[in-house]
């Protein structure tokens, strides 16, 4: 089984994480660890560090617990949702966890969140951790 779980070091991220985890202990699964920046202007050279940062913490919690993990970093050009729907594809994914943000009514119509990218357009079932 592959699990792949979105990470960028918030709070939700972390809680997807940790379901991840519990769920490759059980089923003896990889996990692939993801980061998606947009890339070009838009991302900073101190994001870059901030992301392999958090990847390394999330391999390194991965590996202690005995799980098979790999981390990617992806800079594409194309938004963080549409990434992970196009690694998932890519890797044969069976399970993507994420972390979702709960919002006000009107953040949700103007922020088009990336996790509801994930929901709607990914090949496997899709976990979410609020």
């Amino acid at each position: 089984m592959k699990i792949l779980v979105g990470y960028d070091g918030s709070n939700q991220s972390k809680g997807a994480l940790e379901l991840a985890r519990k769920h490759a202990l059980a089923f003896s699964a990889k996990i692939y660890v993801v980061t998606s920046l947009f890339g070009e202007k838009e991302t900073t050279p101190q994001e870059v560090e901030a992301a392999e940062e958090g990847l390394e913490y999330a391999r390194n919690s991965l590996t202690d617990a005995g799980i098979d993990v790999e981390t990617h970093l992806l800079i594409r050009g194309v938004a963080p949702g549409e990434d992970l729907v196009q690694f998932a594809r890519e890797n044969n994914v069976d399970q993507i966890v994420v972390g979702v943000k709960k919002v006000s009514p009107v953040g949700k119509l103007i922020f088009g969140s990336n996790a509801r990218h994930v929901i709607l357009n990914a090949p496997c079932p899709v976990l979410s951790v609020r």
